[in-house]
């Protein structure tokens, strides 16, 4: 774990290190992915079996790829009535806020006669991934899901690995709320190529959304283009600003749940009391002790993890923006004004009982965020990644009239003749009245 004091002479040098991209740490899939890839395109159904054999020691059969309603429906039934209500109590708060995002149509009339618009549509088609690895994540499948529902889109297919054939009861009774009716049984890499391309069995989608695995990130990384993707997921991050009111165990909690994600999971405390750093270092290791994911938690914290010492909150804001981490707790005490300060986030949660985690489960927003400093360029994910806009131009005789030739001048100069004769060959038919 490093300690940066923005006083000490080589902090800048110190900082920079630490803003080092974590790529480095992961092993180059490029290659494999690419192979799995052309094979589902070039094989369908046999190189999506296949591969799901080989990497989740599951024999499919395109007739088996697909969970039925009644597996969905029994696995459902024996989640614990408790967790339904969870469940329930999640999606609803998530179908809300992203339903108060869905945008309106435009349409006016300018002052040169002509009717300019834009309208909203839903894509047709999205595939959702769902992690089934280290863990299984049912707030995925709600986050995921719910805002291509409510931003109308017709058809969602959801892709989840079972490994030796075990279904996730908690992520198909997720998907069962979110409104999900088409899931397979497939996973990495190749579950990403069936949805983009398509197979016998899977149809091709519009868009992939979904985290995953350095595979499945290099994997929609490569189909971009064919189809849309939310994002090239990374590691999550946190950076937690807090001042010496606050309770050291909160804190030291508050960065342990991102670093018990994944060992290239990145926390950063930022204060401006050097006394009270120290403290949450030592909650970390007490908190360590018991964690059960201590393991994945203490190499992300040894690797990655930082106290910064700040002189003052405008010190702290601008080592946030350079940062523009992830997720951004902010625990002083008028956490508006200094969240005011800050341009680069992917979320932000706002005093001393807000802490990030009941943003991944039940705050309402969506938990799918830039991560790896690219909140400095991207937004989380939204009913707006589920929407098209198409604009629109009506224009009559006196509208052409008005603006036409201006049109001409600027097609003639950039020597594109078509384009000025479509417009002024009109422009002689109105002169001619």
């Amino acid at each position: 774990m490093k300690r940066l004091d923005a006083r000490a002479p080589d902090f800048e040098a110190a900082f920079t290190s630490l803003l080092a991209n974590r790529e480095a740490e992961s092993a180059r899939v490029d290659a494999p992915v690419a192979e799995i890839l052309a094979k589902v395109r070039a094989k369908g159904d046999e190189a999506v079996c296949a591969y799901t054999s080989r990497f989740d020691r599951l024999d499919l059969t395109p007739e088996t790829m697909r969970i039925t309603g009644a597996e969905v429906k029994e696995a459902a039934s024996g989640v614990p009535q408790d967790l339904l209500d969870a469940l329930n109590v999640a999606a609803t708060r998530i179908e809300d806020f992203h339903r108060a995002q869905l945008p309106q149509d435009m349409k006016y009339t300018d002052s040169d006669g002509l009717t300019l618009g834009q309208r909203w549509t839903s894509l047709d088609a999205v595939g959702l991934y769902v992690p089934g690895g280290k863990a299984a994540y049912p707030s995925s499948v709600l986050m995921n899901a719910i805002p291509a529902r409510v931003a109308g889109v017709k058809r969602l297919a959801m892709c989840v690995p079972t490994p030796g054939g075990v279904l996730n009861p908690l992520v198909l009774a997720a998907a069962k709320r979110a409104g999900v009716t088409e899931i397979y049984r497939v996973g990495g890499a190749q579950a990403v190529g069936a949805m983009a391309f398509g197979t016998e069995t899977v149809a091709p989608v519009d868009r992939i959304v979904g985290p995953g695995n350095a595979w499945v990130a290099e994997a929609k990384r490569q189909v971009f283009g064919h189809v849309g993707i939310d994002s090239i997921a990374g590691p999550s991050e946190v950076v937690v600003v807090a001042d010496a009111k606050n309770d050291p165990r909160l804190v030291a909690l508050d960065l342990l749940a991102q670093a018990e994600h994944d060992e290239l999971a990145q926390s950063i405390l930022i204060t401006d009391d050097a006394a009270f750093g120290h403290l949450v270092t030592e909650a970390v290791e007490t908190e360590l002790k018991t964690l059960s994911r201590a393991a994945i938690a203490r190499a992300s914290w040894r690797d990655f993890g930082a106290v910064i010492i700040v002189r003052d909150w405008e010190e702290a804001a601008r080592l946030v923006d350079r940062l523009a981490p992830e997720h951004l707790e902010l625990m002083v005490d008028e956490p508006e004004a200094l969240f005011a300060r800050v341009r680069h986030a992917g979320a932000a949660f706002l005093g001393r009982f807000c802490p990030e985690a009941v943003g991944d489960y039940v705050g309402g927003p969506n938990h799918v965020l830039p991560t790896s400093r690219t909140a400095r360029f991207a937004s989380g994910l939204s009913v707006y990644d589920f929407l098209k806009r198409t604009t629109f131009i009506s224009s009559g005789p006196d509208a052409l009239s008005r603006i036409g030739r201006a049109g001409v001048a600027l097609a003639t100069a950039e020597g594109l003749e078509a384009h000025a004769l479509s417009i002024s060959e009109r422009l002689k038919i109105i002169d001619r009245g």
